[in-house]
């Protein structure tokens, strides 16, 4: 299997779970995921975010509350399954995120109630699957109310009814006041089975420095985990040196796939600091390479 970073779209239409996480870890660090919120206008009226992040560099895409059972993004056509539409349109695997509320948990500030295809059970999984969706972050948007615990009983349940790629994580608190980071719940995440586990980018949340993480990653990565660096602060709407300062960072730390959040305008990542990350991580060579190649080769 190739480096994700060298691939075609022809080379990710039929990927396998293992050969996209081969892919991965193969880019050594160089590999771009993007995020989009699906219930918002896109950013440019008659061209999805899908495609305005793939367009600008992304390897990766996330679709950010997508509803697995109402299936609908703002501002496209109808068709029968728009995650393979938004595959086809763009050559690139495809993810979603799906929410591990926690309802023993009481929510720092105004709880934000989400559909039940948006949170994690046998039913939403399964259309995930159907669907044809490539990997899954078991992971919390603002005030959702997702804990640590219940991610580790959304794994169990992943293994059991998805069957592509699993990521789990925080990128913030998701309106609980327990650690982002805690070592021991990740290394928990990879034992019952995640394939990759998400960190928050330093400089994102408070307190997350660079000296702790990189031990932290390098241990989960020891394990056979991919480590994901998440911009979920909003700031992937920042200036262009601080995008810059987060992937070199992240570098440093030791992360396989850098994540550029969807808190911009439009609801996706500015598309020049999507530009300005993959740049800084893997220079013009790769990202113009991204950039240019046709969805037909």
């Amino acid at each position: 299997m190739k480096r994700l970073i060298s691939c075609y779209a022809s080379d990710i239409e039929n990927i396998t779970k293992d050969e996209l996480k081969q892919a991965i870890l193969t880019s050594e660090g160089r590999t771009i995921l993007g995020e989009t919120v699906v219930t918002a206008a896109p950013l440019i009226e008659g061209v999805t975010n899908a495609e305005m992040m793939a367009t600008f560099g992304c390897d990766l895409l996330v679709l950010n509350e997508f509803d697995v059972f109402d299936k609908s993004i703002v501002g496209f056509y109808t068709c029968d399954n728009p995650i393979a539409e938004i595959k086809r349109l763009t050559g690139r695997p495809i993810g979603i995120n799906l929410e591990p509320v926690d309802k023993t948990q009481t929510v720092l500030d105004e709880q934000v109630h989400i559909s039940l295809g948006r949170q994690v059970n046998e039913q939403s999984l399964r259309a995930a699957r159907e669907s044809g969706v490539d990997f899954i972050m078991l992971t919390g948007n603002p005030s959702t109310g997702v804990s640590l615990a219940a991610i580790k009983e959304a794994i169990i349940l992943a293994k059991e009814h998805f069957g592509g790629l699993i990521f789990a994580g925080k990128m913030h608190g998701a309106g609980l006041g327990e650690p982002v980071v805690n070592p021991e719940a990740l290394r928990d995440f990879i034992a019952l089975g995640a394939d990759g586990v998400l960190v928050p980018a330093v400089g994102t949340v408070p307190g997350v420095r660079e000296e702790g993480l990189a031990d932290i990653v390098a241990d989960l990565k020891a394990q056979g985990a991919l480590v994901m660096s998440t911009i979920g602060t909003s700031q992937e709407s920042a200036d262009l040196q601080t995008i810059r300062d987060f992937g070199l960072s992240n570098k440093r730390v030791g992360t396989d796939i850098h994540h550029i959040g969807d808190g911009g305008y439009g609801r996706m990542p500015d598309p020049e600091n999507i530009m300005a990350l993959s740049i800084a991580v893997r220079g013009k060579r790769h990202t113009y390479f991204r950039m240019g190649q046709s969805v037909r080769r």
